[in-house]
Protein backbone atom coordinates (compact mmCIF):
# COMPACT_ATOMS: atom_id res chain seq x y z
CA UNK A 1 0.00 0.00 0.00
CA UNK A 2 2.92 2.56 1.15
CA UNK A 3 4.71 1.43 -2.33
CA UNK A 4 1.40 2.27 -4.44
CA UNK A 5 0.83 5.76 -2.59
CA UNK A 6 4.16 6.81 -3.54
CA UNK A 7 3.75 5.52 -6.85
CA UNK A 8 0.37 7.59 -7.36
CA UNK A 9 2.35 11.02 -5.91
CA UNK A 10 2.60 13.48 -8.55
CA UNK A 11 6.48 14.21 -9.20
CA UNK A 12 7.75 17.13 -8.82
CA UNK A 13 7.58 19.69 -11.60
CA UNK A 14 10.68 21.83 -12.40
CA UNK A 15 10.15 26.13 -12.72
CA UNK A 16 11.00 28.30 -15.52
CA UNK A 17 13.45 29.03 -12.51
CA UNK A 18 15.75 26.33 -13.19
CA UNK A 19 17.67 26.16 -16.51
CA UNK A 20 16.56 22.82 -17.86
CA UNK A 21 21.02 21.94 -18.00
CA UNK A 22 21.19 22.09 -14.61
CA UNK A 23 21.41 19.23 -12.69
CA UNK A 24 22.13 18.47 -9.25
CA UNK A 25 22.32 21.59 -6.76
CA UNK A 26 25.60 22.73 -6.30
CA UNK A 27 27.59 25.83 -4.41
CA UNK A 28 25.59 28.91 -6.23
CA UNK A 29 24.43 32.17 -5.56
CA UNK A 30 20.79 31.80 -5.48
CA UNK A 31 17.50 33.90 -5.27
CA UNK A 32 14.24 33.40 -4.07
CA UNK A 33 11.84 33.11 -7.38
CA UNK A 34 8.07 32.63 -7.35
CA UNK A 35 6.93 29.22 -8.70
CA UNK A 36 3.64 27.86 -9.89
CA UNK A 37 1.42 27.09 -7.11
CA UNK A 38 0.81 23.45 -5.97
CA UNK A 39 -1.47 20.92 -4.84
CA UNK A 40 -1.53 20.00 -1.34
CA UNK A 41 -3.42 16.88 -2.05
CA UNK A 42 -0.63 14.45 -2.66
CA UNK A 43 -0.23 14.56 1.51
CA UNK A 44 3.22 13.42 1.30
CA UNK A 45 6.75 15.17 2.17
CA UNK A 46 7.32 17.17 -0.77
CA UNK A 47 10.81 16.98 -2.54
CA UNK A 48 13.02 19.43 -1.10
CA UNK A 49 14.66 20.29 -4.58
CA UNK A 50 16.08 23.42 -5.65
CA UNK A 51 13.28 23.55 -8.40
CA UNK A 52 10.19 23.04 -5.52
CA UNK A 53 12.19 25.97 -3.18
CA UNK A 54 11.63 28.22 -5.93
CA UNK A 55 15.42 28.62 -6.19
CA UNK A 56 17.41 30.15 -9.67
CA UNK A 57 20.41 28.76 -9.66
CA UNK A 58 23.13 31.27 -10.92
CA UNK A 59 26.46 29.45 -12.65
CA UNK A 60 29.61 30.49 -10.90
CA UNK A 61 30.85 34.13 -11.80
CA UNK A 62 33.73 33.47 -14.63
CA UNK A 63 37.11 33.53 -12.98
CA UNK A 64 40.02 35.95 -14.47
CA UNK A 65 42.94 34.13 -16.14
CA UNK A 66 45.68 35.87 -17.50
CA UNK A 67 47.16 34.42 -20.86
CA UNK A 68 50.90 33.16 -20.22
CA UNK A 69 53.01 36.04 -22.03
CA UNK A 70 50.70 38.59 -20.01
CA UNK A 71 50.86 36.89 -16.58
CA UNK A 72 54.51 37.02 -17.28
CA UNK A 73 54.54 40.53 -18.36
CA UNK A 74 52.97 41.50 -14.69
CA UNK A 75 54.89 39.00 -12.80
CA UNK A 76 58.17 41.08 -13.89
CA UNK A 77 56.84 44.37 -12.91
CA UNK A 78 56.37 45.51 -16.42
CA UNK A 79 52.70 46.75 -16.04
CA UNK A 80 52.60 49.98 -18.03
CA UNK A 81 50.40 53.12 -17.22
CA UNK A 82 47.04 53.11 -16.42
CA UNK A 83 44.85 54.65 -19.02
CA UNK A 84 41.06 54.00 -19.59
CA UNK A 85 40.11 51.79 -22.18
CA UNK A 86 38.25 48.83 -23.58
CA UNK A 87 39.01 45.72 -21.34
CA UNK A 88 40.28 42.81 -23.13
CA UNK A 89 39.67 39.63 -20.82
CA UNK A 90 40.14 35.62 -21.09
CA UNK A 91 37.46 33.86 -18.74
CA UNK A 92 37.99 30.15 -17.61
CA UNK A 93 35.16 28.16 -19.80
CA UNK A 94 35.49 30.69 -22.75
CA UNK A 95 38.52 32.53 -23.71
CA UNK A 96 38.07 35.78 -25.30
CA UNK A 97 38.60 36.71 -29.12
CA UNK A 98 41.47 38.75 -28.05
CA UNK A 99 42.85 36.48 -25.69
CA UNK A 100 46.41 36.84 -27.27
CA UNK A 101 46.29 40.87 -27.41
CA UNK A 102 46.03 41.53 -24.16
CA UNK A 103 44.08 41.66 -20.64
CA UNK A 104 42.18 44.51 -18.55
CA UNK A 105 42.39 44.11 -14.52
CA UNK A 106 39.54 45.96 -13.03
CA UNK A 107 40.12 46.90 -9.31
CA UNK A 108 39.76 49.92 -6.79
CA UNK A 109 38.04 51.54 -9.81
CA UNK A 110 40.80 51.23 -11.91
CA UNK A 111 41.43 50.36 -15.37
CA UNK A 112 45.30 48.52 -15.77
CA UNK A 113 46.02 47.38 -19.50
CA UNK A 114 48.56 46.15 -21.29
CA UNK A 115 50.68 48.32 -23.75
CA UNK A 116 49.61 47.60 -27.34
CA UNK A 117 52.38 48.95 -28.93
CA UNK A 118 53.87 45.28 -29.64
CA UNK A 119 52.02 42.59 -31.08
CA UNK A 120 50.70 39.76 -28.23
CA UNK A 121 51.34 36.53 -30.69
CA UNK A 122 52.95 35.24 -33.78
CA UNK A 123 50.14 33.64 -34.70
CA UNK A 124 49.13 36.39 -37.10
CA UNK A 125 50.12 36.06 -41.31
CA UNK A 126 49.58 39.10 -44.07
CA UNK A 127 46.75 38.47 -46.36
CA UNK A 128 47.41 39.44 -49.75
CA UNK A 129 44.06 40.70 -51.59
CA UNK A 130 44.52 40.29 -55.94
CA UNK A 131 44.18 44.20 -56.02
CA UNK A 132 46.99 45.44 -55.57
CA UNK A 133 48.70 48.81 -55.12
CA UNK A 134 49.83 48.71 -59.11
CA UNK A 135 46.24 48.82 -60.05
CA UNK A 136 45.27 51.18 -58.05
CA UNK A 137 47.83 53.21 -59.09
CA UNK A 138 46.34 52.50 -62.74
CA UNK A 139 42.95 53.46 -62.37
CA UNK A 140 43.79 56.61 -60.61
CA UNK A 141 46.44 57.39 -63.39
CA UNK A 142 49.07 58.97 -60.12
CA UNK A 143 51.35 56.84 -58.09
CA UNK A 144 50.70 56.67 -53.93
CA UNK A 145 53.57 58.96 -52.06
CA UNK A 146 54.03 59.94 -49.45
CA UNK A 147 55.04 64.28 -48.87
CA UNK A 148 56.01 64.89 -45.44
CA UNK A 149 55.75 68.41 -44.61
CA UNK A 150 58.42 69.32 -41.11
CA UNK A 151 59.23 72.11 -39.43
CA UNK A 152 58.94 74.69 -36.63
CA UNK A 153 55.53 75.81 -35.07
CA UNK A 154 54.57 78.41 -37.54
CA UNK A 155 56.66 77.52 -40.38
CA UNK A 156 53.71 77.19 -42.59
CA UNK A 157 53.32 73.45 -42.78
CA UNK A 158 49.73 73.14 -42.66
CA UNK A 159 48.88 76.04 -44.87
CA UNK A 160 51.24 74.70 -47.48
CA UNK A 161 49.61 71.17 -46.89
CA UNK A 162 45.78 72.64 -47.88
CA UNK A 163 47.30 74.78 -50.42
CA UNK A 164 48.78 71.86 -52.02
CA UNK A 165 46.18 69.34 -51.72
CA UNK A 166 43.64 72.20 -53.34
CA UNK A 167 46.19 72.69 -56.28
CA UNK A 168 46.43 68.33 -56.59
CA UNK A 169 42.94 68.35 -56.47
CA UNK A 170 42.63 71.01 -59.77
CA UNK A 171 44.43 68.74 -61.63
CA UNK A 172 42.37 65.99 -61.02
CA UNK A 173 45.06 64.11 -58.22
CA UNK A 174 43.61 62.34 -55.39
CA UNK A 175 45.24 63.60 -52.13
CA UNK A 176 44.39 63.86 -48.75
CA UNK A 177 46.09 65.82 -46.04
CA UNK A 178 46.87 64.36 -42.33
CA UNK A 179 46.90 66.96 -39.65
CA UNK A 180 48.83 66.91 -36.77
CA UNK A 181 46.69 69.10 -34.81
CA UNK A 182 43.48 67.18 -36.63
CA UNK A 183 44.66 63.61 -35.81
CA UNK A 184 45.34 64.60 -31.94
CA UNK A 185 41.61 65.08 -32.17
CA UNK A 186 40.97 61.33 -32.80
CA UNK A 187 43.68 59.40 -33.44
CA UNK A 188 46.22 60.18 -31.35
CA UNK A 189 44.24 62.15 -28.48
CA UNK A 190 45.37 59.81 -25.47
CA UNK A 191 48.99 61.36 -26.39
CA UNK A 192 50.70 64.06 -25.00
CA UNK A 193 53.79 66.14 -26.24
CA UNK A 194 56.84 64.29 -23.53
CA UNK A 195 59.15 62.70 -25.91
CA UNK A 196 57.67 59.27 -26.26
CA UNK A 197 54.35 60.23 -26.78
CA UNK A 198 55.88 62.35 -30.02
CA UNK A 199 57.22 59.52 -31.26
CA UNK A 200 53.90 57.35 -30.78
CA UNK A 201 52.65 59.80 -32.25
CA UNK A 202 54.84 59.93 -35.72
CA UNK A 203 54.74 56.13 -35.14
CA UNK A 204 51.09 56.21 -35.69
CA UNK A 205 51.27 58.75 -38.51
CA UNK A 206 53.25 57.12 -40.32
CA UNK A 207 51.88 53.78 -40.34
CA UNK A 208 48.37 55.48 -41.57
CA UNK A 209 50.65 57.14 -44.05
CA UNK A 210 51.91 54.29 -45.44
CA UNK A 211 48.21 53.04 -46.32
CA UNK A 212 47.05 55.58 -47.73
CA UNK A 213 50.22 55.74 -50.26
CA UNK A 214 49.75 51.83 -51.09
CA UNK A 215 46.03 53.10 -52.39
CA UNK A 216 47.67 55.35 -54.26
CA UNK A 217 47.47 58.66 -52.62
CA UNK A 218 49.26 61.59 -52.69
CA UNK A 219 49.27 61.58 -48.53
CA UNK A 220 50.57 64.96 -47.53
CA UNK A 221 51.38 64.62 -43.74
CA UNK A 222 51.93 68.34 -41.76
CA UNK A 223 54.07 67.14 -38.56
CA UNK A 224 56.44 69.32 -36.83
CA UNK A 225 58.02 65.92 -36.39
CA UNK A 226 61.30 67.29 -34.22
CA UNK A 227 63.50 64.08 -33.87
CA UNK A 228 65.11 62.94 -37.37
CA UNK A 229 65.29 59.07 -36.05
CA UNK A 230 60.62 59.32 -35.96
CA UNK A 231 61.18 60.81 -39.30
CA UNK A 232 63.51 57.92 -40.64
CA UNK A 233 61.61 55.08 -39.20
CA UNK A 234 58.34 56.75 -41.17
CA UNK A 235 60.36 56.89 -44.49
CA UNK A 236 61.64 53.34 -43.88
CA UNK A 237 58.19 52.51 -44.17
CA UNK A 238 57.98 53.21 -48.13
CA UNK A 239 59.81 51.89 -50.92
CA UNK A 240 62.86 54.06 -52.17
CA UNK A 241 61.66 57.23 -53.40
CA UNK A 242 58.38 57.47 -52.28
CA UNK A 243 59.01 59.28 -49.33
CA UNK A 244 59.25 62.78 -49.91
CA UNK A 245 60.62 65.32 -47.20
CA UNK A 246 59.73 69.00 -47.13
CA UNK A 247 61.62 71.11 -44.81
CA UNK A 248 60.21 74.03 -43.87
CA UNK A 249 63.80 75.87 -43.12
CA UNK A 250 62.34 78.81 -41.05
CA UNK A 251 64.10 80.94 -38.33
CA UNK A 252 63.18 80.68 -34.76
CA UNK A 253 62.81 84.17 -35.05
CA UNK A 254 60.35 84.41 -38.12
CA UNK A 255 58.25 81.63 -36.54
CA UNK A 256 58.07 83.31 -33.43
CA UNK A 257 57.32 86.77 -34.71
CA UNK A 258 54.58 84.90 -36.56
CA UNK A 259 53.71 83.05 -33.85
CA UNK A 260 49.63 82.39 -35.57
CA UNK A 261 48.31 80.34 -32.56
CA UNK A 262 49.97 82.04 -29.57
CA UNK A 263 51.62 79.23 -28.72
CA UNK A 264 55.20 81.06 -28.03
CA UNK A 265 54.14 83.46 -25.93
CA UNK A 266 52.65 80.62 -24.15
CA UNK A 267 55.82 78.91 -24.02
CA UNK A 268 58.23 81.91 -23.32
CA UNK A 269 55.60 82.69 -20.11
CA UNK A 270 56.34 79.04 -18.78
CA UNK A 271 52.45 77.90 -19.90
CA UNK A 272 53.38 75.38 -22.16
CA UNK A 273 56.41 72.82 -21.45
CA UNK A 274 58.53 71.13 -23.94
CA UNK A 275 57.72 73.28 -26.85
CA UNK A 276 59.74 72.67 -29.64
CA UNK A 277 62.18 75.71 -30.85
CA UNK A 278 61.62 76.98 -26.80
CA UNK A 279 62.66 74.43 -24.34
CA UNK A 280 62.39 71.23 -26.58
CA UNK A 281 64.79 70.77 -29.49
CA UNK A 282 63.62 69.98 -33.35
CA UNK A 283 66.20 68.27 -35.03
CA UNK A 284 66.65 69.98 -38.60
CA UNK A 285 67.00 66.96 -41.88
CA UNK A 286 70.14 65.86 -43.16
CA UNK A 287 69.39 64.74 -46.32
CA UNK A 288 65.26 66.15 -47.03
CA UNK A 289 64.03 65.75 -51.24
CA UNK A 290 62.85 69.52 -50.56
CA UNK A 291 64.13 72.62 -48.63
CA UNK A 292 62.10 75.65 -48.52
CA UNK A 293 63.55 78.54 -46.68
CA UNK A 294 62.53 82.21 -46.08
CA UNK A 295 63.83 84.98 -48.00
CA UNK A 296 65.17 88.38 -46.97
CA UNK A 297 63.55 87.22 -43.59
CA UNK A 298 59.76 86.55 -45.39
CA UNK A 299 58.33 83.17 -45.46
CA UNK A 300 57.48 82.44 -49.21
CA UNK A 301 53.90 82.40 -50.02
CA UNK A 302 51.65 79.44 -50.13
CA UNK A 303 51.07 78.96 -53.51
CA UNK A 304 54.93 79.30 -54.52
CA UNK A 305 56.27 76.82 -51.62
CA UNK A 306 53.33 74.34 -53.17
CA UNK A 307 54.42 74.98 -57.37
CA UNK A 308 57.44 73.25 -56.07
CA UNK A 309 56.27 70.49 -54.49
CA UNK A 310 54.52 69.78 -57.64
CA UNK A 311 57.09 70.65 -60.49
CA UNK A 312 59.24 67.75 -58.10
CA UNK A 313 56.19 65.27 -58.15
CA UNK A 314 55.98 65.62 -61.37
CA UNK A 315 59.56 65.37 -62.44
CA UNK A 316 59.68 62.56 -60.40
CA UNK A 317 56.54 60.73 -62.21
CA UNK A 318 54.24 60.67 -58.74
CA UNK A 319 51.40 62.53 -61.11
CA UNK A 320 51.22 59.92 -64.16
CA UNK A 321 50.95 56.38 -64.18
Amino acid sequence: MEAAARARAPRPRATGCLPASTAAPQQHACRWCPREPRSSSSGGDRTRSPANLGLLLRPPAPRLRLAPSSAARIAGGGLPPIRNRGSRVECAGGRSSAEHVGVSLVGENRVSEMSSTVPKSANIFWHDCPVGMTDRQKLLKQKGCVVWITGLSGSGKSTLACTLGRELHTRGKLAYVLDGDNLRHGLNKDLGFAAEDRAENIRRVGEVAKLFADAGLVCIASFISPYRRDRESCRALLSDGSFIEVFLDMSLELCEARDPKGLYKLARAGKIKGFTGIDDPYEAPLNCEIEIKEVDGVCPSPSDMAEQVVTYLEEKGFLHE
